[in-house]
């Protein structure tokens, strides 16, 4: 039995980042998500990274370990407070964010 890995693409309010995400795990890309839309993945029990990107855009890896049968949760949005927002234009890592839910 495998672990599953659930990402929405959810931002409460407006987003200026509204595209679709490539889904990275560990390493490889294994989706993508659009605005509001949610992907399921099956993965091994252990443990993981993940990361969104677009184009040059994404988030910091997060690290997250999944049991057999447990469904992990994370949401991505594009939404950042506005300093962080800036901050992203030279920074490209800081311009989308996950959220373990």
């Amino acid at each position: 039995m495998s672990a599953t890995l659930k990402l929405r693409h959810k931002a409460i309010g407006a987003e200026v980042r509204r595209g679709t995400y490539a889904v990275v795990v560990d390493g490889e890309r294994v989706g993508s998500v659009g605005m509001n839309d949610t992907i399921e993945i099956p993965v091994e029990p252990g443990r993981h990274t993940l990361q969104v990107r677009n184009g040059r855009k994404s988030s910091s890896t997060e690290t997250f370990d999944a049991a057999e049968g447990e469904i992990v949760v994370f949401r991505c949005t594009g939404k950042r407070f506005l300093p962080i927002f800036l901050a992203s234009l030279i920074v490209p890592r800081l311009a989308l964010k996950l959220v373990r839910d």
